[in-house]
Parts: C-alpha cells; sequence; structure tokens
C-alpha cells in the first residue's frame, strides 16, 4: 500500500486527539474504519506507529519519526488547497466562512448576516470541537468561529488568532424530564439530582472534565453515560438521564431547563478570526452575532429569569 495525503492526515489527528474515537470524529469516518485504516498503515510500514493505552494512543519513537515528517506534507497540502480556494473565491465573489459549535444562536446570527451582506457567500461549519474549530481559522478554511471554552478547561488556540469575548460567564444550565421532581423548583440544588444518571458528550472539548470537576467539587459520584446530546434528549425525555445544557435551549413539553444553585458549571463564548482579519465587515460580524445572542437569551424563559436576577446588561443592551 502506497501512503497517500489522507493517511497521513489521519496519523495527524490522532496524534492531536489522542484517540481514534475523536480522531475519527474529527475526519467524519467512522472508529472501525479508522483502526482498519491504522493497520493497514503500520503493516505497510512494518510496525507499530501509536501504543493502544487504557487513556488513548500514544506515538511510538517511530510514531514521532513519521509525524515529523507528516505534518509538514499535511500542512502545505491543506495550504495548498485554501490558496486555490481563495483564488476561486475572489473570481466569484465575495464569501464569509463561519464555523461554530452547537449553538441556539446560529439561526439568528445568519439571519442577520444575510442581510447584512447581500451577494456575500455565506457558508456554515459545524463541528463539537471547538478546538477543530479554531484549528480551521488558522489554517485559512474558516474566516470566524464562534466557539465556548468550559470553564477550567482552557482551548488549545493556534498563535495569532483575533479574539473577542462575546460573553465572560455564561451559566450553563441542567435539563431533565417535565416531571422530575426537582423541576418543581425554579433552581435545582446540584445534591437533588445525585441519584440521576448524568449523561455527557466526551468528544465536545472540555465538557466531561468540567462536568467532574464540579461533581467531584460537590462530593458527588453519579453514574455517567457517554453519548451524543441528540441520544440525551430522548433519554432526559423520558427520565433516564440529565444533562448540562445552554441556558438559551428552547423549551420542550417534556423537558424541564433549570440553573443550578450558585451556577458551578459556566463557559465563555468566544468570536476568533483569522490573523489581520478583525476589521470591518469582522466587527459587523461580531455585532452581528452579539444581537442574535440577546434575542436567544431573552427567549428563553428560564434564562431571561435568571438574567432578571443577576440584573445583567443583557436586559438592557440595545438591539443590533
Amino acid at each position: 500500500m502506497e501512503l497517500e495525503v489522507r493517511h497521513l492526515r489521519a496519523l495527524c489527528a490522532i496524534a492531536d486527539t489522542g484517540s481514534l474515537h475523536k480522531a475519527a470524529r474529527q475526519l467524519g469516518v467512522s472508529q472501525p474504519s479508522l483502526t482498519t485504516q491504522l493497520q493497514r498503515i503500520e503493516n505497510s510500514l512494518g510496525a507499530e506507529l501509536f501504543s493502544r493505552e487504557r487513556t488513548g494512543c500514544r506515538p511510538t519513537p517511530l510514531g514521532r519519526s513519521v509525524l515529523s515528517r507528516a505534518r509538514p506534507l499535511v500542512a502545505e497540502m491543506a495550504a495548498l488547497v485554501v490558496e486555490a480556494k481563495a483564488a476561486a473565491a475572489r473570481a466569484g465573489g465575495p464569501r464569509l466562512r463561519v464555523g461554530s459549535t452547537a449553538s441556539r444562536v446560529l439561526a439568528g446570527w445568519l439571519r442577520r448576516l444575510r442581510q447584512r451582506l447581500p451577494g456575500t457567500d455565506i457558508s456554515l461549519h459545524v463541528d463539537v470541537s471547538a478546538n477543530a474549530l479554531l484549528r480551521m481559522v488558522a489554517a485559512g478554511q474558516l474566516d470566524v468561529a464562534f466557539v465556548h471554552e468550559v470553564e477550567g478547561c482552557p482551548l488549545l488556540v493556534p498563535d495569532s488568532l483575533a479574539v473577542r469575548v462575546l460573553l465572560d460567564r455564561e451559566p450553563q444550565f441542567v435539563s431533565m424530564a417535565r416531571d422530575h421532581p426537582a423541576a418543581a423548583a425554579p433552581v435545582v440544588e446540584l445534591a437533588d439530582l445525585a441519584e440521576d444518571r448524568w449523561m455527557v458528550d466526551p468528544t465536545v472539548d472540555g465538557e466531561w472534565d468540567g462536568l467532574r470537576r464540579v461533581l467531584v467539587a460537590a462530593g458527588l459520584n453519579p453514574p455517567v453515560l457517554h453519548g451524543d446530546y441528540l441520544t440525551a434528549a430522548s433519554l432526559i425525555a423520558i427520565g433516564e438521564a440529565v444533562a448540562p445544557c445552554q441556558p438559551t435551549s428552547g423549551p420542550r413539553e417534556d423537558m424541564a431547563i433549570r440553573p443550578l444553585r450558585g451556577d458551578p458549571l459556566g463557559v465563555r463564548l468566544l468570536l476568533y478570526s483569522r490573523p489581520g482579519a478583525c476589521a470591518e465587515p469582522y466587527g459587523a460580524v461580531y455585532a452581528d452575532l452579539e444581537a442574535a445572542y440577546r434575542e436567544a437569551a431573552l427567549r428563553a424563559v428560564a434564562y431571561r429569569q435568571w438574567l432578571r436576577r443577576h440584573k445583567s446588561p443583557l436586559l438592557h443592551a440595545p438591539a443590533a
């Protein structure tokens, strides 16, 4: 088997994430497929490139040597593609490539951007990994990325990216079945959820580490389920789990969204842009994001009540 750029890209992804599962999510392939591909690469080279450990994958000495040669090749190929696409875009008109982690703010933000920038080709790339989005901005594959940083779990920010802070601390609420006993109160005590199964998506950067830190600090050790939040929603609705959620989460008849007493879980909301790309129209891009966030925040009943209790300036900020 001859090594191709896609094989080198897979090796870099495994090394960067330290996990076959996370690397597969980043590359958009199944984990069994990536495992098979790695085995073929190793068979072709005649030795293991990664040692499989309980905590993930670690490059072997040969793996580190291969990676030192692979990374520049992958970067050069990425640069070639970006430059070619940029040249094509200049010929085809203006464009704005937006990246984001999942957020209720996206619909309102994109609507405002299309109104502000008529004739601009606006694309959207959503990823569970904020770090992956930041790497795409640094590589020129995205123009801006709206991401969240879990408290206590700093992001791996490439050098020279420009950043604007949308919100220095957004409290994370908890979602539970509508008939959960704790849902009767407007604010939930963490201890009242000690016997519940907590569900968290471990592929979201910092999500599990942030929740574990809070649970340990509270002296709690509840059972934890790992899975995506689409699956979590169906389990939460029937009372099989609870999960942290964004305070802007929309209402559902079968689910309750409540703040936690003392707001132990929090994230920073950040907008990153390419080096040198923080002037207009990026100032307008940020302004539209700010207005869309305020709209989503005030639409969510539980969050609006939280903002009132905390006398948040979001209640009085002018709409964009």
